[in-house]
C-alpha cells in the first residue's frame, strides 16, 4: 500500500495501523471503504449532535452555495451572520449582546482572553492574569495551551507559553478549599478573568463537578470585576443535558465561547459572544482601541447558514426530549458498573457518561488506551478512550439498542483486557 502524505492529528504515526476511509456518513453512523458501518460513539470528536447529515442542515448548506462562498467580513456584512448573531443571543444566557465569529474552539477561546485583556486595557486598568483549572483543555493554539494543563499535550512548546494562575480541580469534599484559593487571587486585583470548562472538563478526563460550585465561582468572579468566561465548546449543544451548561447554574458568563455544535458538526464555525460592557470597552474613535483579531474565513456564509438550520432544528424539533431521553438511557446502562472492581468514579453529566479502568497506569498515555481503542475498531465502534477513561458522547439520534451495543463492548473490552495493564 502507498504511504498517505496526510498527517493525522493526536496520531503516532510510527504505532497506529493506516487509517481506513470513511466513504459517507448517515445519522449515528461512518461508512468505511469496505462497506461496515462504524457505530460513531464520540460523535466524531463532540461535534456532531442531531446525527451524520441531518436534512435540515444539508439542506440549508445547498442553498446557500447558490448564493456565497467567502465574504470579506472585515469589510461587509451578510444574511447568514446577521441571522445568526440575532439568534445565538436569544438561545445564549441573558446578558450576552455581541456575537465575535472565527473557525473553532481554540480560536473562540483565543478571541474570548484577547477580549478580556482588552476590555481592563481600554478601560485603563492594569490587569493581565488569567485564571484556569487545572486538567482543563481548551484548545492547541499558543494561548489556549497557555491556559490548558501543561504536560505531554504541549511540553514541547513549554518556551512559547504564557504563564497562567491554577485553581485546584473541586474534587469532592475539596470544593471550598478550590473556592478560597480563588478568592485569594482575585484580592490581589490583577485578574482578568477566570477562564473554565462549566460542569465538565473534557479533554483532561472528563472530570465532572457540580452546577452549584460554578455559581459560586460565577459570584466570586462578580463581586471582585473579575470577567467570567465559559468555554462551551465541548458542554454547549446540550451535552450536559441543557442548551449550555452555564443554564444549569442560573449563570450569565461575561464571554461564552461555542463551537462544535454550533453548526450541528456539519460545518466548521465558532462564535465568542460578549456583554455590552465589553463590546463598549473596544468602540472609539481612537482607532488604537480597535479588536485586532480576525481570519480569512471569520463569518463564512456557508458554516453561518448551517448554524442557523441548527437552530432551526432546535426551535422546531424536540431536540430537548431526545437528550432528556439518552441522558436516561446512558444512566441505565451505567448501572452495570456501579460497583464493579474493574470501573472507578463511573459519572455522568447529561449526555455524557465516563468511567476509568482500574488499571496501575492511568492518565493520556495509559497503556491501555490503545488495546482499547484497537479492540473498539475491531467491533466497528468509535470510541477513543483518554487513556484508562472510556466515555460516551453519542449523537442524540442513537438508539437504545445501539446504547446497550456500546456497554456489552466495554464490558467484553474489561474482561479481556484489564489484564494486560493492571
Amino acid at each position: 500500500m502507498t504511504r498517505s502524505p496526510v498527517w493525522h492529528p493526536f496520531t503516532q504515526h510510527g504505532l497506529e495501523p493506516p487509517m481506513k476511509k470513511v466513504i459517507e456518513t448517515e445519522g449515528a453512523y461512518l461508512i468505511d471503504e469496505a462497506g461496515n458501518r462504524i457505530l460513531d460513539a464520540i460523535s466524531s470528536w463532540w461535534v456532531v449532535t442531531h446525527g451524520h447529515r441531518h436534512p435540515t442542515i444539508m439542506e440549508a448548506i445547498r442553498r446557500a452555495t447558490d448564493s456565497y462562498d467567502q465574504v470579506i467580513f472585515a469589510e461587509y456584512t451578510h444574511a447568514p451572520a446577521e441571522e445568526l448573531a440575532r439568534g445565538l443571543i436569544k438561545v445564549s444566557p441573558a446578558g450576552l449582546e455581541h456575537v465575535f465569529y472565527s473557525d473553532s474552539g481554540s480560536t473562540a477561546v483565543e478571541v474570548a482572553l484577547k477580549m478580556a485583556l482588552g476590555f481592563f486595557h481600554n478601560t485603563g486598568r492594569r490587569r493581565d492574569r488569567i485564571v484556569v483549572m487545572e486538567h482543563g483543555y481548551h484548545g492547541d493554539t499558543i494561548g489556549t495551551m497557555s491556559v490548558g494543563e501543561r504536560g505531554v499535550f504541549n511540553a514541547a512548546y513549554e518556551p512559547l507559553l504564557f504563564g497562567v494562575d491554577r485553581l485546584a480541580f473541586p474534587e469532592p469534599g475539596s470544593e471550598q478549599q478550590t473556592l478560597d484559593a480563588f478568592h485569594r487571587l482575585c484580592r490581589s486585583g490583577k485578574v482578568a478573568a477566570l477562564l473554565i470548562e462549566p460542569l465538565i472538563l473534557g479533554a483532561g478526563g472528563m472530570k465532572m463537578f457540580e452546577p452549584s460550585l460554578l455559581g459560586r465561582l460565577s459570584e466570586i468572579a462578580r463581586s471582585h470585576d473579575v470577567l467570567f468566561i465559559a468555554d462551551e465548546v465541548m458542554t454547549g449543544w446540550g451535552r450536559t443535558g441543557t442548551l449550555f451548561a452555564c443554564d444549569q447554574a442560573g449563570i450569565c458568563p461575561d464571554i461564552l465561547c461555542t463551537s462544535k455544535g454550533l453548526t450541528g458538526g456539519a460545518m466548521p464555525l465558532a462564535a465568542t459572544l460578549c456583554t455590552s460592557e465589553i463590546f463598549d470597552a473596544h468602540v472609539s474613535t481612537d482607532r488604537r482601541k480597535t479588536f485586532f483579531h480576525s481570519s480569512s474565513y471569520t463569518a463564512n456564509p456557508i458554516a453561518c447558514a448551517a448554524a442557523v438550520a441548527n437552530l432551526e432544528i432546535w426551535a422546531n424539533e424536540p431536540v430537548q426530549a431526545r437528550i432528556d431521553r439518552l441522558a436516561a438511557l446512558q444512566e441505565k446502562a451505567l448501572r452495570r458498573f456501579a460497583n464493579d472492581r474493574r470501573f472507578m468514579n463511573v459519572r455522568q453529566t447529561g449526555t455524557i457518561a465516563a468511567l476509568d479502568m482500574a488499571v496501575r497506569s492511568e492518565g493520556y498515555l495509559a497503556d491501555i488506551g490503545p488495546h482499547l481503542r484497537s479492540f473498539f475498531r475491531d467491533r466497528h465502534l468509535l470510541i477513543r478512550p483518554l487513556g484508562n477513561v472510556i466515555y460516551l458522547m453519542p449523537p442524540y439520534c442513537v438508539s437504545e439498542a445501539e446504547i446497550d451495543r456500546l456497554y456489552d463492548a466495554i464490558d467484553e473490552a474489561a474482561d479481556e483486557l484489564i489484564g494486560t495493564a493492571a
